[in-house]
């Protein structure tokens, strides 16, 4: 069985974060999870990711109403990365990041004090939802007078409208897409990156949410553009970075979400994507959030996805990716067994068995790409 996905240092590819924010988030090595009240699996997923892809920039998790002592025991992630009660516990902190991201993106009320604390000591805010920091009044003062730099990562100036004009020919775009919000359509696209880059092949990872672009750098955080603009921030993502040879793309809720469908459709429109790696938790039949609504099947997705696709340029799913967090070992193998009989593709775990034959398929589609 592969390893857990990647836990080694990601700041060397951090770059300038564009829109509202002027920092750079590779300063930070001395990073606070702020998690305090809300540290579990479905809320917070910021931190989780976090603790995987920039583990050694992480000092502490804060999170006071827990007895556990290290992230690994209370997040499944960042080994022996310690749990504290309060940020005096962090003398050298550099940075307080947000680490959760719950429904609606509201900043909790609890966590005033110990954000003004942070911002009275001149260490950084980072924030990913949609309460922005920098709008509030006392700490803009604070941080004006401490140095303190506060960053909104969903905070953004994109207004322009998608042309539809190609891109360079070459540039081979990969989207992951999802039966569902919160399935791993990031960490499959980190993954895939990552091992296509350790075998020597031009790849970057396009972060398209706060937690992607918090781990990168860098991104559009599409959730938070305005409608009429989403197609055109993600072209013009897509465009700047077109000198690489492979792009993968993260995707952002589902084509059939009843939430969250919009900016799924303008990921798939804005970045013309050529291939398309499938991404589902086994087991989730409902909505996450929404328990009435069925999820519609692999089969019915899978041709929504190609169909829209398509009506941009022409697409394919070329690989299915699934999640099997709540199945035993031997329940998983089952799974992936069927499926891959199903759908005849490259089916894998990225967690439990490793992204390989997902960048198997990548590598067979630019190689047709490259070839036409």
């Amino acid at each position: 069985m592969a390893s857990s996905p990647s836990q080694s240092n990601a700041s060397e590819a951090v770059k300038r974060l564009p829109g509202e924010a002027n920092t750079n988030f590779e300063d930070h090595r001395r990073i606070v999870l702020l998690t305090d009240g809300y540290s579990n699996p479905f809320v917070a997923k910021t931190a989780i990711s976090l603790l995987r892809y920039r583990t050694s920039d992480i000092a502490a998790v804060l999170a006071g109403q827990t007895e556990t002592k290290t992230a690994q025991k209370l997040l499944g992630a960042g080994g022996d990365v310690p749990v504290v009660a309060s940020l005096s516990e962090v003398p050298d902190a550099d940075a307080v990041y947000i680490g959760i991201a719950p429904p609606g993106g509201k900043l909790p009320d609890t966590w005033r004090p110990v954000l003004l604390e942070a911002i009275r000591r001149g260490i950084d805010v980072i924030s990913g939802l949609h309460d922005f920091v920098t709008e509030d009044a006392e700490y803009r003062a604070t941080a004006a007078t401490s140095g303190s730099r506060l960053c909104d990562v969903r905070k953004n100036r994109f207004k322009n409208v998608a042309t539809g004009q190609p891109f360079r020919p070459d540039c081979l775009r990969i989207l992951t897409v999802g039966h569902d919000c919160s399935v791993g359509k990031m960490v499959v696209s980190l993954e895939v990156q990552r091992a296509l880059q350790q075998q020597g092949l031009d790849a970057t990872f396009l972060a398209t949410g706060q937690t992607g672009i918090m781990i990168s750098g860098r991104g559009i955080p599409v959730d938070c553009v305005v409608s009429d603009f989403v197609n055109g921030a993600v072209e013009s993502f897509v465009r700047d970075n077109q000198q690489h040879d492979i792009q993968l793309i993260e995707g952002q809720g589902s084509i059939s979400h009843p939430s969250f469908s919009a900016v799924t459709l303008g990921l798939l429109h804005g970045s013309a994507p050529q291939g398309l790696i499938y991404c589902y938790e086994a087991g989730r039949n409902e909505v996450k959030g929404l328990s009435s609504i069925p999820i519609p099947s692999h089969r019915e997705l899978i041709r929504a996805y190609e169909v829209a696709a398509n009506l941009r340029a022409p697409c394919r799913v070329i690989g299915i990716a699934a999640n099997t967090r709540n199945l035993t070992s031997e329940e998983a193998g089952e799974e992936l067994t069927q499926i891959r009989r199903e759908f005849q593709l490259p089916v894998c775990d990225v967690y439990r068995t490793g992204p390989e034959p997902l960048v198997q398929a990548v590598k067979r589609l630019q190689e047709a790409v490259v070839n036409v």
